[in-house]
């Protein structure tokens, strides 16, 4: 998301900053970059006075491989500690930016079944929805000095370079794709082009505060997802995945990221008028995977 988000700011006369961590690749010559450092929590805050608004969406990979103890724990810390080391370090400047924008996930909801999800529900349950809670607590030091504080609680966010929808085409080309489960489990989604304006809408709606559901009006259960995305790709979406098959694959993370079912409504955004570029599901895809 930063990756494309760069060009999308820097278009609309934005002056960008990257904040990157020890040992990142070379930036472009062109490019303004500072260094922080979330494990040994080094970060120079007088390079943040001043600004206008600050981003925050760095965080470990959620899905890319089983969630034993070791794991679940460089999760949380790759949330909460920068998190907390990026509010702390804005809460102590004379000049703070006005807007601090951090990631959430709709995880924060729990399994809710079938039942619509606004952003005024309560946290859920499970090692997600904590997760999301306590990347969101994690912003308070911002929020108390007077920063208005947006939480990006995002959907899965469709992109052929990254994320679920990249680990699901090839199965799917290989017309080993389908639904996982029962299939009834709602996924709540998200055109990677929406969450940039998503991000830049919040910048310029002073009025948006707090979580701010980032997903597409039109959820669809997992069933509509595979038949969908089959038919975009011209493939059959036949090949179920029974549940057990998928606890035993992937453990934990198989009932909370699969079978969990969240049906989120997008209520602060179509509210301020945000108007989605990809509202359906068969659209977005085409888009992303270049099948218009």
């Amino acid at each position: 998301i930063g990756i494309a988000l760069l060009p999308a700011l820097t278009a609309r006369g934005c002056q960008v900053i990257r904040l990157v961590r020890p040992g990142s690749s070379p930036l472009p010559h062109s490019e303004k970059a500072f260094s922080w450092d979330p494990e040994s929590g080094t970060l120079d805050s007088t390079r943040l006075e001043g600004l206008d608004a600050v981003i925050h969406l760095a965080g470990e990979n959620i899905g890319s491989r089983r969630w034993t103890p070791a794991r679940k724990a460089q999760l949380i810390g790759s949330r909460v500690k920068g998190t907390q080391l990026l509010a702390t370090a804005l809460s102590r400047l004379k000049v703070p930016p006005k807007t601090l924008i951090s990631a959430s996930g709709i995880n924060y909801y729990g399994n809710q079944g079938e039942e619509w999800i606004a952003e005024d529900a309560a946290a859920g349950q499970g090692f997600l929805a904590d997760l999301a809670k306590q990347w969101e607590d994690a912003t308070s030091a911002a929020a108390k000095k007077g920063i208005r504080v947006v939480h990006l609680r995002m959907g899965m966010v469709l992109s052929a370079s990254g994320g679920a929808l990249e680990k699901m085409l090839f199965p799917f080309r290989l017309c080993l794709g389908g639904p996982v489960g029962s299939g009834r489990q709602y996924v709540s989604w998200i055109a990677l082009d929406d969450v940039l304006g998503v991000i830049q809408h919040t910048l310029d709606r002073r009025d948006l505060s707090g979580a701010v559901n980032t997903v597409s009006p039109q959820p669809v259960s997992n069933v509509e997802f595979s038949r969908t995305l089959g038919r975009v790709l011209s493939r059959p979406a036949v090949a179920v995945l029974p549940a057990f098959a998928a606890r035993l694959a992937f453990g934990e993370m198989a009932d909370e990221l699969l079978l969990g079912s969240i049906r989120a409504r997008p209520a602060k955004l179509e509210q301020s008028g945000y108007v989605f570029l990809y509202p359906e599901l068969e659209r977005a895809l085409r888009h992303v995977l270049h099948r218009e």
